[in-house]
């Protein structure tokens, strides 16, 4: 997935580096965040000079590298400054020890001095052994700093350095980003929010090794999934095709029939409609409290119109069909129209090649099929299926708005501006 070059502008990172072998990782992190337009600044402890370099940091950063060395308090170079300037904390690796020292308040290293000195949330991606990260200190640990204003970013379980596979390995550096991104671009409308969307084509079988489908890709629905995560809804995406590079929390759902989209998307609107309760406490197991925030649902998915009448077992011999094969269709349930839409704002959307009625036809979903709003896009050679840019009409019963052409995970932060107001 393409990840927009102002996704991040005007944000500001401070990037703490422990001593761990996945520190080499954190400069692709760095990248990641120079790359989405954000502002970075890396601290790093003792340790971690002994695995990467200060000057690799400041390479990509094009900023000095603060550690214990060289603190300076004749201008803005110390841990109560530095600390002041960012947006976001990030501690990317952080070792068993870091995770101790944080629970406990100590200071001892200029990364566990800004730390202490950052009141904002501070994103956490661990990095230990298997037996160091399940110690029962360190989880304790981790316990206590998620409700000091941390979050956690879960370890992956592979093989380690130390030639063991299990649980401890930091989180890839595209899911930190993600993480990171999340912190800092959730709004409070979308936060909490539960939102489902569908995409990709529906794959109606003819035998048990043909079939039909269409030519779209699902990247909008994917584009339009990572930008409801990054507003911080709770997000269910129902598809046949992914974009690589999700971030891990959506729940995704792989279904290739029309008819297995029709009953996850129902069953899933049953939920949704319930609403969400938020994390348990630590102390107690009981969940706080029951957001009741009216949910949405975003029909990005290409439903097959018709489908095989009698989708045949095993393969069909050609020597059996004859020089024609006439296959009998029938026409598809139509999942926008029949889905139980009460209590759920639905945003569909409408792939259209006539611009001469595209507009007509997108509007007649708001009457003919009860959607709140519709995303009319037109395909043509400038706007072709699969393609990793987008341009879309917003309309709804009060007019359109017209999205310019946008990297698909841009224009879904754009639309999801739109879609707050109906």
């Amino acid at each position: 997935m393409l990840i927009p070059s102002n996704l991040l502008e005007g944000k500001k990172i401070l990037l703490g580096v422990t001593g761990s072998i996945a520190a080499y990782k954190s400069l692709e992190l760095l990248r990641l965040y120079i790359k989405a337009g954000a502002e970075v600044r890396v601290v790093m402890t003792p340790a971690a000079k002994k695995f990467v370099a200060p000057l690799s940091f400041e390479a990509l950063s094009r900023n000095r590298v603060l550690d214990d060395t060289n603190e300076s308090w004749s201008d803005d170079f110390n841990h109560i400054k530095i600390s002041g300037w960012a947006d976001l904390l990030v501690i990317a690796p952080a070792t068993a020890n870091t995770i101790a020292k944080l629970a406990n308040g100590i200071a001892d290293t200029i990364l566990t001095q800004c730390a202490l000195a950052y009141p904002g949330i501070k994103l956490l991606a661990p990095s230990a052994n298997t037996n160091m990260i399940q110690n029962p200190m360190i989880q304790a640990s981790m316990k206590m700093l998620a409700i000091a204003n941390y979050e956690i970013v879960n370890t992956q379980t592979k093989e380690l350095a130390c030639q063991v596979t299990g649980d401890g390995a930091m989180a890839e550096p595209l899911e930190i980003f993600w993480q990171s991104a999340r912190i800092l671009l959730k709004n409070d409308f979308w936060t909490d929010r539960r939102v489902i969307v569908t995409g990709g084509g529906t794959i109606e079988k003819l035998d048990d090794v043909r079939t039909i489908s269409n030519r779209s890709s699902g990247k909008m629905a994917s584009a339009l999934a990572a930008a409801l995560f990054l507003r911080g809804a709770d997000v269910n995406l129902i598809a046949t095709r992914f974009d690589e590079g999700l971030p891990t929390s959506i729940h995704t759902i792989d279904v290739e029939s029309s008819e297995e989209m029709e009953e996850y998307l129902t069953d899933s609107i049953r939920i949704a409609k319930k609403g969400k309760l938020t994390k348990p406490s630590l102390i107690h197991d009981e969940p706080i409290a029951l957001i009741q925030k009216e949910p949405f649902l975003f029909m990005a998915a290409a439903v097959s119109d018709y489908i095989p009448t009698h989708p045949q077992e095993g393969k069909l011999k050609k020597e059996m069909l004859g020089e024609s094969w006439n296959i009998e269709m029938k026409q598809n349930v139509d999942l926008l129209k029949s889905c139980n839409k009460e209590g759920i704002k639905t945003v569909a959307f409408k792939a259209e090649t006539d611009p001469a009625v595209a507009t007509q036809n997108a509007q007649n979903l708001l009457v003919n099929k009860g959607a709140n709003a519709v995303c009319l896009n037109i395909i043509d050679e400038n706007n072709p299926f699969g393609s990793d840019t987008n341009r879309i009409d917003f309309i709804t019963v009060e007019g359109s708005v017209s999205l310019p052409r946008n990297e698909k995970l841009g224009l879904s932060l754009q639309l999801l501006d739109e879609a707050m107001r109906i």
